[in-house]
């Protein structure tokens, strides 16, 4: 049976939410300001979700009740999947850490409203994402309480079928010929890639064949792996997991953006022992385009 009084909102104002914690409304716009608790600007007035503001305190109290779980979202990556059933395989029951791909932008979406612990994002090429990478999370308005952890450097570029690279392995060929392309959702890091490398060699996005729209690098390797299309964006890992041929077109920084709590999480940190665990390196090399030599470094936090 709930213990939340009745008269109590479901989204609450600052005066409201003061109450409901039984502190000054000085105090919950000082929280707001640092971006500690979860809330929302709507017309120019403060709202907050009563059920954010609870799972926020429960979070909050002790280390955290939900200490035992961990959901990871955000892009999608073969050797980061593994990873995870590795680590739930290590656990057993003792806790639970869960995976689910959406893509770079609405991983972030669901780690502001606190619906996932830490979300993996990649977005544009690796030399840029010291500077890419903030200022994209920076959008999001609990970023204030995130930081940015190193996961692994991976190569990006074009998934391609095992017929078509008989013909060409060049990425100006691929691009100029009416190839069925299996594309990724707006917000989806490869995506993004695949955009920044059509403007290098003047290509309009809209000109390309698109049999659809795929929610993950590897539904998009599996569209050319089952020939429902002939070439998609995506990881070298992805294409070697289905087989396929891959044309390199850079190298992409892979990140874990999480609440800064969640850092010393023993779940979050098993998942870094286990991703810097030599038997990662050998799964990395045998997938194929990862370089982990900084994986686990902090690479941002608001405080610098």
């Amino acid at each position: 049976m709930s213990t939340v009084p009745r008269d109590v909102p479901s989204f609450m104002s600052v005066r409201q939410v003061a109450e409901y914690l039984n502190i000054n409304e000085k105090k919950i716009y000082a929280l707001v300001s640092e971006g500690k608790i979860p809330g929302t600007k709507i017309t120019g007035k403060w709202t907050f979700p009563r059920e954010l503001v609870d799972r926020w305190m429960l979070e909050s109290s002790h280390g955290g009740l939900l200490t035992d779980r961990l959901v990871v979202a955000g892009s999608d990556d073969p050797l980061l999947y593994r990873l995870v059933i590795a680590l739930a395989a290590r656990i057993q029951a003792h806790g639970l850490v869960s995976y689910t791909p959406t893509g770079t932008r609405l991983g972030l979406a669901l780690l502001n409203a606190h619906r996932a612990d830490v979300c993996g994002i990649h977005w544009g090429p690796s030399d840029e994402s010291h500077l890419r990478h903030p200022a994209l999370i920076s959008q999001y308005p609990m970023h204030r309480n995130w930081v940015l952890i190193h996961g692994f450097q991976r190569e990006q570029g074009l998934i391609v079928s095992p017929r078509q690279m008989q013909e060409s392995t060049q990425v100006e060929s691929l691009l100029s010929q009416p190839l069925r392309w299996a594309m990724r959702q707006e917000g989806a890091g490869a995506q993004r890639f695949l955009l920044e490398t059509l403007s290098r060699y003047g290509v309009d996005a809209n000109q390309l064949k698109a049999t659809g729209t795929a929610g993950s690098e590897r539904e998009a390797a599996a569209q050319v792996a089952m020939g429902q299309a002939d070439i998609a964006p995506g990881a070298r890992s992805v294409a070697s997991e289905y087989g396929l041929g891959f044309v390199s077109t850079g190298w992409e920084s892979f990140d874990f953006a999480l609440n800064h709590g969640i850092y010393f999480r023993r779940l979050f940190q098993q998942l870094l022992e286990t991703l810097k665990a030599p038997e990662t390196r050998a799964l990395a090399e045998e997938l194929g385009g990862y370089n982990l030599d900084r994986a686990g470094q902090l690479v941002w936090s608001h405080e610098e």
